[in-house]
């Protein structure tokens, strides 16, 4: 009978474990996500949990293998517009204006059509949080009264866009300039 109990008590230990180092193959409920503690008491008779083995997060790895993805193919794009001029209307090489770079952007990276101008392609996606930001989030500036600015973001503070003043160029979003025409960001989804 001793034999019998060390069995179940090994069996009761290495299953979680196993069930863990095979659960990147699906997802798991949320009622596993406890597998990996334990509650034990300290000495001081308060509950505390102890790790039996690493957890790792499958979805956020996922989600930053494809901002990574992301992030890689609107930089590809950006080489191909990098220094095109700025024209009001243009949707060309000869000349680009923001929202048509935005366009063309989305639409040559991940076949995603948008609109043409910013007051339309505002509408499109879900609002997001400044500070929450991922590549391929759409950043959208007041720049003045009826006029709207857009450009993608694509990390470490980063946005493309279609400068007036300096063509399709990357800039800061912490530039002062910036910062003081920040409007909003909608997030689309770009990758199935």
């Amino acid at each position: 009978m001793p034999l019998f109990k060390k069995f179940i008590t090994l069996s009761l230990f290495i299953a979680p474990l196993i069930v863990s180092a095979n659960s990147f193959a699906f997802n798991m409920p949320k009622e596993f996500a406890s597998l990996g503690t334990r509650v034990i008491a300290t000495k001081h008779h308060t509950p505390k949990k102890e790790v039996l083995f690493e957890k790792t997060d499958y979805a956020t790895s996922a989600s930053s293998n494809s901002s990574t993805e992301i992030k890689t193919a609107i930089l590809e794009q950006f080489s191909n517009w990098k220094g095109t001029r700025y024209h009001l209307g243009g949707t060309t090489h000869k000349g680009v204006d923001c929202s048509a770079l935005m366009q063309h952007i989305f639409n040559d990276s991940f076949h995603k059509s948008l609109p043409r101008t910013t007051t339309q392609q505002i509408k499109n996606g879900e609002k997001v949080n400044k500070e929450q930001l991922k590549p391929g989030d759409l950043v959208f500036f007041k720049t003045s009264p009826g006029m709207r600015h857009v450009g993608v973001y694509v990390g470490d503070n980063q946005f493309i866009h279609a400068s007036s003043s300096q063509g399709v160029t990357m800039s800061s979003l912490a530039n002062r300039y910036w910062v003081t025409h920040y409007e909003t960001a909608r997030r689309l989804e770009v990758m199935g």
